[in-house]
C-alpha cells in the first residue's frame, strides 16, 4: 500500500511539469555527490586527506558531475579512482538528462508565450477587441495620434494566432513610431480571456466588427461581455460601431453609460447624400478624421471669457475655432458671432495639433473690397440618377427626399427589378429602370445628358473586391460618356476597399465615399477624447451644423487676392465658419484631393469661380 502512495505522489509531483523535474534532478545530483564524499572519507581517508578533506571531495566530486573532463588528471588509489569513474557517470546521465529538461521548458516557455496567453501589465493603453480589415487602419491612426508622447501601447485581443496578428501588423503597419502594439490570442467573450489584457487599467476601449455577415450581433455579445468593467464610473470608455441602425438600441443598452455606438450606414448614407450635392466631402470628413491632418481640439481659453465667439474667429494665430462645450457638456457647433463665451466654456478648434493652438498678438489683415456680395440664388429642383442598389438605398431615398427641393426628380436603374413603393416622398419624383451597370449599351440608353447627379452604388450581395471591380467598370463608361458627351455631371461612388480607391482614380469620379475607413477613422478619434462625440454626431446629422463645400464666389471676388481671415470673416457675416477651401483643379490628385484645411489666416490667397469654401452651416 505505501508503496502505490509513494508512486501516486511522485508522479503527481512529475507531473507538474519542469520545475518538478529540475527539482528531482538537483536532488538525485545532490545525493550522488554526497553519497560519493560520504564513502571517500569514511573508505579512503588518506586519499581524502591527500584531496583537501572533506570539502575538497565535495568539491572534486560536484564538479565532476558537471564536466567529465574533470577526472582526466585524477592521481589517487583504485577505490578513489573507482569513486570518481562512478560519479563522472552518474553526472553524464543526470546533467544530461538535466540539459534536456531545461532545453524542452524553454522550448514549452517560448510555444505559450507564441500563443498569446500571458497577462500584460500596461496602464492608460488602447484595447482593441476584434479583428478585421479595420484593424490596419485603426492601429496606423493611433500610432500617428501618440506622436508626441513619450511611450504608448495599443493591446489586441483577438480570436487568431499572436504571431499571424504581429506579422500581418508588421506587413501593413511598418511605421509605428512609439506605440506598441500587443497581441494577444483569446476570445473577447470570456471574462478570463479579457483580462489578459489588462482592461480595468485600460484609457479606452475599441469593439471592432468581425467581416462576417453577424458583425452586429457578435459585436452586441461583446458589449456583453464587458459588462460590469463598461459601468464603472473610473472604468475605460468603450467605443463600437454597428452596420444597422435598428440594431443601435440593443446595443448601447448591451453597452451601458460608458458605451459610444456608431451606426454605420447612417454615416454611410449621410455621407453619400451630402457628397451627391457637393463633391469632396469624404476628403473633407477624412482629413477631420485622421491624425496625420487637421482634427478638432478641445481649449479652455480664459482670456477670452466675456467675449463673443466673432470674436474668437479671428483670435488665433494657428486654429480655427468653430464652436463651444459648455460645462454641462452640452456642444453649440458654428454658434451666431454675438453667441457669449462664458466661464467654463472651452473652444472646439479645428487645428493640426493642440501644441500648435495659440493667439495671436494683432488681428489678420481682412481684405474688405475682395468680400463678395450676398449671394441670391433661389432654391431649384435637381435630377439624380441612381445606378445600383442596396441595404442603403431606402435610407438614401429618405435622406435625399428631405433634402430635395419640390419638383426633383430620382430615378432608379437596378439590375434586378426593385419591390419597395416610393409615392410617399414629399419632395422627389421617383421612378425605376431595369439596367446593368457594366454593360455600356445599357448605360448609355440611360440617357445621363439630362442629369446633374449620379449616384453609383455598391452591390452587397457580392464580395468586396467583386462588388468593387464592377464599380470600377461603371464608372469608368460614366466618365467617357461624361467626356464624350461634354456633359458636366458629378459622379459619386461607394467604394468598399479604400486601397481600391487608388485604382478607381482613373475614373476621375467627383468623389468616393469609402465608409469602413471613416468609421475607423471615427473609432480611433473617439478612443482618443470621448467629448469628441457629441461634435461628430452634431457634424454628421443633418438637424444640427453640417460641412459644406460652397462655391468660392460667395466669399470672394473671383481673381481677387485676399487672405483666409478674408474669407473666415466673409462666412462669419453670413452665419457660417469657415474651415478651409478646395482648389477645383487638384480635385483629382490624391491624398488630400484639393482639399485644404486650417490655412494659415495672412497667407496671399486667389480662389477662382470653380473653387470651393469649407464652412459649417445650418444649411
Amino acid at each position: 500500500m505505501w508503496r502505490d502512495r509513494a508512486r501516486y505522489w511522485f508522479d503527481s509531483t512529475m507531473s507538474r511539469g519542469t520545475p518538478a523535474l529540475i527539482g528531482w534532478l538537483g536532488l538525485a545530483s545532490a545525493l550522488l555527490v554526497l553519497t560519493t564524499s560520504g564513502l571517500l572519507l569514511a573508505l579512503a581517508p588518506s586519499d581524502a586527506k591527500g584531496h583537501g578533506g572533506w570539502h575538497g571531495v565535495l568539491w572534486m566530486s560536484l564538479l565532476r558531475t558537471l564536466d567529465p573532463g574533470t577526472m582526466g588528471g585524477d592521481q589517487g588509489g583504485l577505490f578513489f579512482l573507482a569513486l570518481m569513474l562512478t560519479v563522472t557517470l552518474g553526472g553524464i546521465f543526470i546533467v544530461s538528462s538535466f540539459i534536456g529538461v531545461l532545453t524542452t521548458g524553454l522550448e514549452n516557455k517560448i510555444t505559450v508565450l507564441r500563443k498569446g496567453r500571458s497577462r500584460i501589465v500596461e496602464q492608460d493603453h488602447t484595447v482593441v477587441l476584434g479583428w478585421s480589415e479595420q484593424i490596419f487602419t485603426v492601429v496606423s491612426e493611433l500610432a500617428q495620434a501618440n506622436q508626441t508622447t513619450r511611450r504608448s501601447c495599443v493591446a489586441i485581443l483577438a480570436d487568431r494566432d499572436k504571431v499571424e496578428m504581429e506579422d500581418a501588423i508588421r506587413a501593413r503597419v511598418p511605421e509605428l513610431g512609439k506605440t506598441q502594439v500587443v497581441c494577444r490570442t483569446g476570445n473577447p467573450l470570456r471574462p478570463a480571456d479579457l483580462d489578459l489584457v489588462a482592461l480595468r487599467s485600460a484609457r479606452s476601449v475599441m469593439v471592432l466588427p468581425p467581416d462576417t455577415d453577424d458583425a452586429d450581433i457578435q459585436v452586441i455579445k461583446v458589449l456583453l461581455s464587458l459588462g460590469s468593467r463598461a459601468a464603472e464610473a473610473d472604468g475605460p470608455h468603450v467605443v463600437a460601431a454597428v452596420a444597422d441602425s435598428a440594431n443601435l438600441p440593443a446595443a448601447r443598452l448591451a453597452g451601458g453609460p460608458r458605451a459610444q455606438l456608431i451606426g454605420a450606414d447612417d454615416l454611410a448614407v449621410r455621407l453619400i447624400v451630402n457628397a451627391h450635392r457637393q463633391s469632396g466631402l469624404s476628403a473633407v470628413c477624412a482629413d477631420l478624421l485622421a491624425f496625420a491632418g487637421n482634427e478638432f481640439y478641445l481649449k479652455a481659453e480664459p482670456t477670452l471669457s466675456g467675449s463673443t465667439f466673432g470674436a474668437a474667429v479671428h483670435a488665433y494665430e494657428l486654429g480655427v475655432p468653430v464652436g463651444l462645450r459648455h460645462g454641462d457638456d452640452s456642444i453649440e457647433l458654428n454658434p451666431a458671432g454675438d453667441f457669449p463665451i462664458n466661464d467654463g466654456d472651452e473652444l472646439i478648434v479645428l487645428a493640426e495639433d493642440d501644441t500648435m493652438i495659440r493667439l495671436t498678438q494683432t488681428p489678420p489683415r481682412v481684405v474688405e473690397q475682395a468680400i463678395a456680395p450676398r449671394p441670391d440664388r433661389p432654391p431649384a429642383p435637381t435630377r439624380t440618377l441612381m445606378i445600383g442598389w442596396n441595404k442603403r438605398a431606402p435610407q438614401i431615398l429618405e435622406l435625399l427626399d428631405a433634402f430635395a427641393y419640390a419638383g426633383s426628380v430620382l430615378r432608379i436603374a437596378s439590375p434586378e427589378p426593385i419591390a419597395a413603393q416610393f409615392g410617399d416622398y414629399a419632395n422627389l419624383a421617383v421612378s425605376t429602370t431595369l439596367c446593368e451597370p457594366t454593360n455600356r449599351a445599357h448605360l448609355e440608353a440611360l440617357d445621363v445628358t439630362g442629369y446633374q447627379h449620379l449616384i453609383v452604388l455598391a452591390a452587397d450581395d457580392l464580395g468586396v473586391q467583386e462588388a468593387d471591380a464592377r464599380t470600377l467598370v461603371t464608372l469608368l463608361h460614366l466618365r467617357d460618356l461624361a467626356h464624350a458627351l461634354e456633359v458636366p455631371y458629378s459622379i459619386v461612388s461607394e467604394i468598399n476597399d479604400d486601397a481600391n480607391r487608388e485604382i478607381a482614380e482613373v475614373t476621375r469620379a467627383d468623389d468616393f465615399v469609402v465608409s469602413d475607413k471613416l468609421i475607423s477613422l471615427l473609432l480611433t478619434q473617439l478612443t482618443e477624447n470621448r467629448h469628441l462625440a457629441a461634435v461628430f454626431e452634431d457634424l454628421f446629422n443633418p438637424t444640427g451644423a453640417e460641412i459644406y463645400l460652397k462655391p468660392a464666389t460667395d466669399y470672394l471676388r473671383p481673381g481677387t487676392e485676399a487672405t483666409f481671415a478674408t474669407i473666415a470673416e466673409a462666412a462669419r457675416r453670413l452665419g457660417e465658419t469657415a474651415i478651409g477651401y478646395r482648389v477645383h483643379d487638384e480635385f483629382y490628385r490624391p491624398p488630400a484631393y484639393g482639399v485644404v484645411l486650417n490655412p494659415p489666416k495672412n497667407t496671399p490667397l486667389t480662389l477662382s469661380a470653380h473653387d470651393r469654401v469649407v464652412v459649417l452651416a445650418e444649411d
